[in-house]
């Protein structure tokens, strides 16, 4: 099973990225959050993987810390929580949040993460709650901050959006229209994806 990946990003998209080592493409799914932080195209990386092998399909999943990587597999333990629905918790919250949300038993937080209905906040942490504990996250969890300023948001936002190839200018911009139709408040991952919308539709 792949472990890891060392090469140079060729292309990224919004849940994907292709890493090219030597001469061969890898392509590698990724949290929204984590995506946002690959170097730009062309520009070396080296990358935790996860490889997730089914009757139709071989996946990786790939991190940038082993904490994230961690809590991946624990979500993913979780019953019916598949691999790319915990990439989609992992997009709404940062790591030392998300952890934190958990141990504390924050539904209602949890429920605000795209695709994460109440029925599944309750099971994340039912199952959870006592397992993020044992995974040498407590420290992590400990650092945790009740949530990111908007300016560290915003600011996020728009290195994310400028690793996808945009420019700064539009990234800002897109920026803050996703913030005015979402509120500030809203999750990385829905700003994330407003912000895309509007870029692709000229809006």
């Amino acid at each position: 099973m792949i472990a890891a990946l060392r090469g140079n990003v060729l292309e990224k998209s919004l849940e994907e990225a292709t890493i090219d080592v030597g001469g061969v493409g890898y392509r590698v799914f990724f949290s929204s959050l984590t995506l946002g932080r690959l170097p730009a195209e062309g520009q070396p990386v080296q990358v935790r993987v996860r490889t997730v092998v089914r009757e139709d399909a071989f996946e990786l999943f790939g991190f940038l810390s082993r904490a994230e990587e961690e809590l991946f597999l624990l979500l993913n333990s979780v019953s019916h929580v598949g691999p790319r629905l915990a990439l989609a918790v992992l997009s709404g919250m940062e790591v030392p949040e998300l952890v934190a949300a958990l141990g504390r038993g924050e539904v209602a937080r949890l429920t605000k993460i795209h695709g994460v209905g109440k029925k599944t906040a309750e099971r994340l942490v039912l199952e959870l709650r006592d397992k993020v504990k044992t995974l040498h996250l407590e420290q992590v969890a400990a650092q945790a901050k009740p949530a990111a300023p908007e300016s560290a948001q915003r600011a996020d936002l728009v290195s994310a959006l400028i690793n996808l190839g945009y420019k700064q200018p539009q990234a800002e911009k897109a920026a803050e229209s996703a913030s005015e139709r979402l509120g500030a408040e809203a999750a990385f991952q829905a700003l994330f994806r407003e912000a895309l919308k509007s870029l692709r539709t000229g809006a």
